[in-house]
Parts: structure tokens; sequence; C-alpha cells
């Protein structure tokens, strides 16, 4: 969609359909699992566990940090990589919030 047609929509729907376009990746979810499982990661330890190339799990950590899922500083020659612990949770209450009967 359009850059043009988001002003129909809440900011919660842009959000919520933000943040699940961020996820919206097997290798996203793969990765998030892995930061999830070891609290944080540099981008290298990230590659030597998934089948995919350094150039594509960096892209994939720019689109999660973008959309705030996850957080990511300079150490030295590494990033580090975490999940953003309090956006994950609102996350979770968003999509709770879509499936609940009225």
């Amino acid at each position: 969609m359009g850059a043009s047609k988001n002003n129909l929509f809440t900011e919660r729907q842009n959000r919520l359909a933000e943040m699940a376009k961020a996820l919206a990746h097997p290798a996203r979810i793969a990765i998030l699992e892995e930061l999830v499982s070891s609290g944080t990661c540099a981008c290298g330890d990230i590659v030597d566990k998934l089948p995919l190339s350094q150039s594509t799990i960096s892209q994939h950590l720019k689109a999660m940090k973008n959309a705030g899922i996850i957080k990511g500083e300079v150490d030295g020659v590494f990033r580090c990589y975490c999940v953003d612990v309090e956006e994950c949770a609102r996350l979770m209450v968003a999509f709770r919030s879509l499936f609940t009967c009225c």
C-alpha cells in the first residue's frame, strides 16, 4: 500500500501492520527465536546458526530493527542485537486484541 493511503487507517492499525510485515518472513522468525533464546547476539553468531549469508541476515536484522522489534548497538566492529521486550509486549497485546470476541 502506498504511503498516501496510510492516513485512512488508525495509528494502531498502521503500527501493527508495520510490525507484522517485519515478521512476515520465516528467516525473521528464526532470527527472532535465536535472539530470544540467546538474550543477545552479534550478527556473526546468527550467521553461524542459520543457513543464510551474512548480508541476508543483516538485511533482515535491519528491517526488524526499523520496525522496533529488536534493538542493536555497535560494540567495536560487531553489531549486537537483542529483542526490544517492551515493544514486543505491546505487539503481543495488539495481536491479542485483534482476536478477542466482542
